[in-house]
């Protein structure tokens, strides 16, 4: 699947008429238009992304109140969350939605993945050496898709029950080896990620955990599985969003309230003014738990929590299918939606593009800044990413990690 210079969705006549049923009529239309749909909504879902993560860099402090304040805590962890479950959706993609490709093509598809991992490890570690304050998440992500590629031949119901297991077990596994490396360092835990770095930053200490965030990814992966085309399949989808948003957020509301001596031993705290341990069920304006057990119960974006996974991955679904089914439902959605739908095709560029920004004009307190900044971002990446996409398909990076790949077509 490429994009033409309108910005809509090229769909290989090969990759639909397969997909279509035998003697429907239309049915190679239908089923092309829907998969351009599906396609553009997960560009619009990916460009929504884009903005969240912007608000969490350059945006007002969540901690100041308001309205301003809420919007711009919605964004802190939700946004990257989507993100990581997006990539799960584009592994999907390149290595084959329906099936998984075999054969030489599956090999090439496989390659391309791994030089696209290898391609971000790099970028990502080169990002974090700037010496911006953001917590660049590109090397984590390329960690990710190393990590998640030996699954991407399973159907959708054998990959939610990893996704599941994953996110029930693996952050039990994190506080323990977080306590364990907390230990052994002079300086706590938190000291480990600027004193070694490396791998043990990407793996238990750093900002993205891989053992807390693979479930986003292996998720998205089985969505990217299922026919998004079918109302039946987005409404179970949209029922299974708001379920586990509900069950993770709600569950940790309950349990905070619920189980003795919860709330006080969490105690008072957080990187913002006056944040209250009472919105540990879903704000970070609180702080962060810090290796106490009972931090293991609440659900803030960046707790690495499973009540967190549980409902992170359920706004991000809830999100992704929103996005699909407006742009397949309303096609004069798509004129007004086209520059943010223009920014998700770039979203390496556009991520790129901030970091950069935030380097050059000196931003060293994230979040913070005053909301014209937020705006000026946001109005410049969509600029950018609009003009662009009317003379090429791909934006400047995506082009040149499309080139880098090449090498992958010589696998035999």
């Amino acid at each position: 699947m490429s994009q033409n210079a309108d910005g809509t969705v090229a769909v290989p006549p090969g990759a639909t008429s397969a997909e279509a049923p035998a003697g429907a009529p239309n049915a190679v239309a239908e089923t092309r238009s829907s998969q351009v749909g599906r396609l553009i909504g997960v560009d619009l879902a990916r460009g929504l992304a884009v903005f969240g993560m912007y608000a969490a860099h350059v945006g007002p402090d969540p901690a100041e109140g308001g309205t301003i304040g809420f919007l711009m805590e919605l964004a802190h962890g939700r946004a990257s969350a989507l993100f990581a479950f997006l990539a799960g959706f584009s592994i999907i993609l390149m290595t084959g939605r329906r099936a998984p490709k075999t054969g030489r093509a599956g090999r090439q598809a496989v390659a391309k993945v791994v030089i696209r991992a290898l391609v971000l490890l790099v970028v990502g570690t080169a990002l974090t050496l700037s010496g911006t304050p953001v917590e660049v998440i590109l090397a984590f992500y390329g960690l990710y898709f190393l990590i998640v590629l030996p699954l991407h031949r399973l159907s959708a119901r054998p990959l939610a029950v990893v996704a599941a297991t994953c996110a029930l077990v693996l952050p039990q596994v994190l506080y323990v080896i977080q306590r364990a490396l907390e230990d052994s360092a002079p300086g706590g835990v938190w000291t480990w990620p600027t004193e070694t770095g490396g791998i043990l930053a990407l793996l238990f200490t750093g900002s993205y955990p891989v053992l807390t965030w693979i479930p986003f990814v292996i998720a998205g992966m089985a969505v990217a599985r299922l026919d998004l085309a079918a109302g039946a399949v987005r409404v179970r989808l949209a029922i299974t969003g708001a379920g586990l948003a509900v069950l993770g957020h709600g569950g940790s509301f309950l349990a905070l309230r619920l189980v003795p001596g919860a709330l006080e031993n969490l105690g008072e705290g957080g990187w913002g003014d006056g944040g209250s341990v009472a919105s540990a069920w879903w704000s970070d304006t609180w702080g962060y738990p810090e290796g106490n057990p009972a931090g293991l119960l609440v659900a803030s974006p960046h707790s690495e929590t499973t009540l967190s996974i549980l409902g992170n991955t359920g706004v991000a679904i809830a999100v992704l299918v929103a996005c699909v089914a407006a742009v397949d439902s309303f096609p004069r959605l798509h004129g007004p939606a086209r520059p943010v739908i223009a920014v998700g095709t770039m979203s390496l560029t556009a991520y790129v593009f901030h970091i950069v920004g935030i380097r050059l004009l000196g931003i060293e307190e994230l979040p913070g800044s005053p909301l014209h900044v937020l705006l000026g971002f946001i109005a410049a990446v969509t600029l950018f990413a609009t003009c662009w996409s009317r003379f090429f398909r791909r934006g400047p990076l995506e082009w040149v990690l499309g080139k880098a790949t090449k090498p992958a077509e010589l696998v035999r």
